[in-house]
């Protein structure tokens, strides 16, 4: 298990450098225009993905496959989103669909917690 958690915080990682040479790159050629979305889009994974990784890896928790498949899914959907948005926003036009990135990553987060729980619970008893 610690391997799991070890290659997801390494991915995460990997996706948070990403994210940050991505915005950089894009507002240096956006002609001056910014975006806080598009800004910030790298704090995302690097909250939800590395920093809580670590945590559960310096206290020895071990969450289960399906938890971390489920996470990093909603890790990806907020990330796309908010770079979805900042493109929008340096484009100088908005989308109301854009809402449906951090409703499907909420939902997200709560299957996460939720259905493991489940599983886990019932295949002990």
């Amino acid at each position: 298990m610690e391997k799991e958690l070890k290659k997801n915080l390494f991915y995460n990682t990997v996706w948070t450098a990403f994210l940050a040479l991505f915005g950089a790159i894009y507002e240096l050629f956006s002609h001056g225009v910014t975006s806080y979305y598009m800004i910030y889009a790298f704090a995302v994974p690097l909250i939800m993905g590395v920093l809580l990784y670590e945590v559960m890896l310096i206290k020895n928790i071990f969450p289960g496959k399906t938890f971390a498949n489920i996470w990093n899914t909603a890790i990806a959907t907020f990330s796309i989103g908010c770079v979805f948005n900042g493109v929008l926003e340096i484009y100088g036009t908005t989308n109301r669909l854009v809402i449906v990135y951090p409703v499907a990553g909420a939902i997200l987060m709560l299957i996460a917690f939720i259905l493991p729980q489940r599983f886990r619970s019932s295949w002990l008893h």
